[in-house]
């Protein structure tokens, strides 16, 4: 590279040439480049001393490559070619310091929120964005990197990764809980308030799907607190306003620190799966990648084993 720059002490007269020889004609490369006709007759000519070699064979309107000048066009123009992916690389690199995630305001809350500190301490250049929505975004119609999904772990066109399974139980305020009416059996559960999810698009259990995983006959429980998003049916449980679903993943840190109680042994794992998503066919940024391989190596599977991909 230092001989380079003996030879060549700036690169404009292996650009101008670049353009004369893909263009055929100084006169289009001094268009192209916004300078002057002799300008580029004058580059190519000092390009020619420093080489000693005719680059061009010269006519009236146009201009013709020598085989010396092949030759130095088809290095020069991978040379620029690379450069300029390089440049653009570069730009993209300092356009994604962000990273978006798309989740439901439950598991932003409630299982991101707890874990943000340690991200930040670990990825501080990382601009990671939550965007809480009540539908499974498509990631790359919104250009969001990440997303979490629940489900089987088969999404057209994006690649998947468990963090956790699905498994719900009954949950509540301590006072609630202790207050019951003999819960030493499930059906029991039926005499108390119940709190129920009601998402206006996602597809999630109900309370009548969970007594009927336990066998118990179907019969009226719709009374109760009715809400659409599920951080706000567990604030009103954290509230006391009766029994909620508790999802696993997402109500550890609410029992940890004793807001709520609840009843594992009454369990269902329902076979489904908490993912975090990304599209396929659409490359994640360096930063994007840390985001993922820290969330997923602070799930429950951090060894990736439940990683799937469907098309």
């Amino acid at each position: 590279m230092q001989n380079f720059w003996k030879k060549f002490q700036s690169p404009r007269n292996l650009i101008i040439f670049e353009s004369a020889a893909r263009l055929g004609s100084f006169t289009r490369a001094a268009e192209e480049l916004a300078i002057q006709q002799p300008s580029v007759s004058a580059a190519i000519r000092q390009l020619e001393d420093t080489l000693g070699t005719v680059l061009f064979v010269r006519a009236h309107r146009n201009v013709t490559l020598t085989a010396a000048g092949a030759r130095l066009f088809a290095g020069v123009s991978r040379s620029l070619s690379g450069l300029e992916a390089a440049i653009t690389a570069t730009q993209e690199l300092g356009r994604n310091l962000h990273v978006t995630l798309s989740t439901s305001s439950a598991f932003s809350y409630y299982w991101m929120m707890p874990r943000l500190s340690a991200f930040h301490t670990i990825h501080p250049q990382i601009d990671l964005r939550l965007q809480t929505s009540d539908r499974d975004v498509d990631l790359n119609v919104e250009n969001i990197s990440l997303g979490i999904r629940v489900g089987n772990g088969n999404w057209a066109g994006h690649e998947a990764a468990k963090i956790a399974d699905e498994i719900i139980y009954p949950v509540a305020h301590p006072r609630v809980m202790q207050s019951a009416r003999n819960l030493r059996s499930i059906p029991n559960l039926m005499n108390e308030r119940l709190i129920h999810l009601e998402e206006p698009i996602r597809e999630r259990p109900t309370w009548s799907d969970w007594f009927a995983h336990h066998d118990i006959p179907n019969r009226d429980i719709h009374a109760g607190l009715r809400l659409n998003d599920y951080a706000l049916v567990l604030q009103a449980a954290v509230s006391g306003e009766g029994f909620a679903f508790g999802w696993d993943h997402i109500v550890r840190n609410l029992l940890e620190r004793g807001l709520l109680l609840a009843r594992k042994d009454w369990a269902w794992n329902t076979g489904r799966g908490v993912y975090l998503v990304w599209a396929r066919d659409k490359p994640l940024s360096a930063q994007a990648i840390d985001v993922r391989d820290w969330i997923i190596g602070v799930s429950d599977f951090p060894n990736d084993q439940g990683r799937s991909s469907s098309i």
